[in-house]
């Protein structure tokens, strides 16, 4: 397995990924903003993941109609039972990866996938399917994780395990970032899209102290390949490296951590 393919395994985490949901909320604001849905409209989110930002929009906009879908079942069925518990009758979801979307063509009035593309299996192809179910005149926005830099918590990720665990347990650092670098407008354009702006966009994640931050990362599991192939006492080891690694962004409000990612806005 190539340290680009792997990724954690997202249907298992999905009842621990919501540990994430608000401090990766703003994207989803930010999305929605540009995504622009309006009354009467159908919305097509890709990799949904446990539900945002469908959900939101559901509740936002009781007359837009979205379908939400995720390769992970283990996903898409924490994020059915919120629709339920809700409960909102505007939004369903459905297990589909995005290369293969049983969809129509010329289908959805407007496109939205949140930090989705770049771990597509197959991003081109995963752009082109979207291309083909979007109306003509339909508007695609799609946020992704921009330079390893811009990445703090990944990049501390990469920086600690480095030389700590076998290449074959490395986090999928190359795949995270694929999307930088100019190639998601290059695929973009290749899928046919037009009228593609992109723009780097910020936001942080909050947590009181260091402690706070890494009882997060332990109890959501997002790095729990990585340290279950650590050896025998190096977990106080690791957890001392990421602590360093935090300390210049522990400010009088608390652990401040700024992440960069890229916003696009695509028609056909």
């Amino acid at each position: 397995m190539s340290r680009a393919d792997n990724q954690p395994d997202w249907g298992a985490l999905a009842e621990k990924f919501d540990l994430w949901a608000p401090h990766i909320a703003p994207v989803g604001d930010a999305l929605l903003a540009v995504l622009d849905a309006q009354p009467g409209e159908h919305i097509l989110d890709l990799a949904s993941g446990t539900g945002e930002p469908a959900l939101t929009l559901a509740k936002r906009q009781p007359l837009v109609k979205i379908t939400g879908t995720d390769a992970a079942d283990g996903m898409v069925q924490v994020a059915a039972r919120k629709a339920r518990e809700q409960p909102l009758d505007n939004l369903s979801f459905q297990t589909m990866a995005a290369e293969a979307l049983s969809f129509p063509d010329d289908h959805f009035d407007r496109l939205s996938c949140r930090f989705g593309v770049m771990l597509f299996a197959d991003p081109a192809m995963g752009l082109q399917q979207m291309y083909r179910v979007l109306k003509p005149g339909g508007r695609c926005v799609l946020a992704v994780w921009d330079t390893l830099e811009g990445m703090t918590g990944v990049h501390w990720t990469q920086q600690v395990f480095k030389n700590r665990i076998p290449e074959s347990e490395q986090p999928a650092v190359d795949k995270i970032v694929s999307m930088s670098g100019g190639v998601l407008e290059k695929l973009l354009a290749q899928a046919g899209f037009v009228g593609i702006e992109t723009q780097l966009k910020r936001f942080e994640y909050q947590f009181p102290d260091f402690a706070a931050y890494w009882q997060n990362c332990v109890d959501s599991a997002i790095m729990k390949q990585q340290l279950d192939a650590l050896k025998t006492g190096q977990l106080d080891e690791v957890r001392n490296a990421f602590a360093e690694l935090a300390a210049p962004y522990q400010t009088n409000d608390g652990l401040v951590i700024p992440h960069e990612y890229r916003l696009a806005i695509a028609l056909k």
